[in-house]
């Protein structure tokens, strides 16, 4: 299948609209109906009905191979963009939100004394993101961070040949208003906090807690974005628990280690494969060398 078609398909099947799309792809809506018409008869299959727009099955289950297809693609053109060009003094850095820990701060900050002329520019974005900024090439380097059990790897998704070593792991604590009942503990078990009330946020993803001890952890309030301090300040105020690293706490909250399950919260480095340069300089350092 030519990836030009494809992505075009991709565009249409994501706003619902042939126009929509030639808007984003800079092309007549003509064109992207030849284009989907051409693709749709590369393959035999009708791909979208066209009122309303909309995938047919054929076309949801092309969807599903659409983008790790094309993101294959843009990873092995940035790949060998990357390899033929020239050291730069611009580092760029995506980075979780919780990912860049006073630990690995401190390493970049040595990183960049070393190499005086260095610029770095850290972008925030949610892990998935960062796994695919750094393969897309639109990133040097990735910090991705995660709930997970002492040495296991976190679960990214598949972005083609990606690195991914883990710089750092430390304590997650459970974040309470002071005064709480539990906040003179000096450890807590999870089990026994799944009737409390938590709070909705992609810092701490309740599924995930699900998953790790069964069902509860009702919601009280959720919050959509990822600052550390709104988090902080709604716990403080009553709002609902959260799960954070011993070193994002525990500003306005008391902080208590988890103890059971043995759960850490870890940090790994993504990149593609690094030619000489500040790149691989830097990801030698942050990665303790």
């Amino acid at each position: 299948m030519d990836p030009h078609l494809l992505a075009t398909f991709v565009a249409v099947a994501r706003h619902g609209s042939f126009s929509a799309a030639a808007a984003e792809l800079g092309y007549t809506q003509s064109a992207v109906s030849q284009q989907v018409a051409a693709l749709e008869s590369d393959l035999g299959l009708a791909l979208l009905t066209r009122r309303p727009v909309a995938p047919t099955p054929a076309g949801r289950r092309l969807l599903e191979h659409a983008d790790p297809l094309l993101l294959r693609l843009r990873a092995a053109r940035a790949d060998v963009l990357r390899a033929a060009a020239p050291p730069g003094h611009l580092l760029r850095l995506a980075a979780t939100p919780l990912a860049l820990n006073p630990v690995l701060a401190g390493r970049l900050a040595t990183a960049c004394a070393r190499r005086p002329r260095l610029d770095v520019d850290v972008h925030t974005c949610g892990r998935d993101d960062v796994a695919v900024t750094v393969a897309r090439g639109e990133a040097d380097l990735g910090l991705a961070d995660g709930i997970v059990a002492p040495s296991d790897p976190l679960r990214l998704p598949e972005t083609g040949p990606m690195t991914a070593t883990g710089v750092a792991e430390e304590d997650l604590h459970v974040m309470l208003p002071h005064g709480h009942p539990l906040s003179g503990r000096t450890a807590l078990r999870l089990g026994d906090l799944a009737d409390a009330r938590w709070l909705r946020t992609p810092l701490c993803p309740l599924p995930r807690l699900r998953e790790l001890a069964g069902d509860g952890f009702p919601t009280a309030v959720g919050y959509d974005g990822e600052d550390v301090h709104t988090v902080l300040n709604l716990v403080a105020a009553g709002h609902g628990l959260t799960l954070l690293p011993a070193s994002a706490g525990p500003g306005p909250c008391a902080g208590v280690r988890l103890a059971e399950p043995r759960l850490v919260h870890r940090v790994e480095l993504l990149h593609a494969t690094l030619p000489d340069g500040p790149g691989s300089d830097v990801a030698a350092i942050l990665t303790g060398g």
